[in-house]
């Protein structure tokens, strides 16, 4: 399976699958990294892995339009099977997701349908909820709202804060992407809303 990541931030995410794919536990190759931040420590990563890294910083972009246009462009040379969106701080568009239609994924730190958006943890928190997690979803038109392909769970403490629970999810999110990468290395197919493993 040829793996596309796009990141922001620490590649915290990316970090677990390269280690996953370097110990033949996931059976991928990560043919193209791409953030649309210069300084952010995921590519600096990436560059010392020997993958092909790009920055593709959006500020230096007229519009969305056109700095979306310069992603496809690095997509469609390296041609992925899948893109793994690993903190990626950035909303795709419509046609984006269409031309790469349940080939996209995403993790997010709730159960979701649960808690979409920013803040999830904290939301978790402020809501009185015994259990959250994670889920590792395809990436639809709507926010956090596509079929799921795996789910976590971590329990929800008396004192947790928004941050002690951040940490016990993150864990979990490192496995998570893991499995679900490998679910689709085996092959699935999307049935409605249920992702279906062949």
């Amino acid at each position: 399976m040829r793996l596309a990541i796009l990141l922001s931030g620490r590649g915290s995410n990316f970090q677990a699958i390269h280690e996953a794919v370097q110990r033949g536990e996931l059976d991928a190759e990560i043919v193209l990294v791409i953030s649309n931040r210069p300084d952010a420590p995921g590519i600096a990563k990436a560059r010392e892995y020997g993958y092909d890294a790009h920055v593709l910083d959006n500020k230096t972009f007229p519009n969305r339009a056109m700095h979306e246009d310069a992603v496809l462009r690095a997509l469609d040379a390296a041609r992925p099977d899948y893109i793994a969106l690993a903190g990626y701080m950035r909303l795709l568009s419509a046609p984006f997701i269409e031309r790469w239609r349940n080939r996209i994924v995403n993790i997010h730190p709730s159960l979701l349908p649960s808690f979409p958006g920013v803040d999830a943890q904290a939301q978790a928190v402020a809501y009185g909820v015994k259990v959250s997690g994670c889920t590792v979803h395809f990436v639809d038109e709507h926010l956090d709202a596509g079929p799921i392909i795996v789910q976590r769970t971590v329990r929800v403490e008396d004192g947790d804060t928004a941050e002690t629970l951040s940490a016990r999810i993150l864990v979990e999110e490192h496995g998570a992407y893991v499995e679900a990468l490998g679910v689709l290395a085996r092959g699935v197919r999307v049935d409605g809303r249920r992702v279906v493993r062949e």
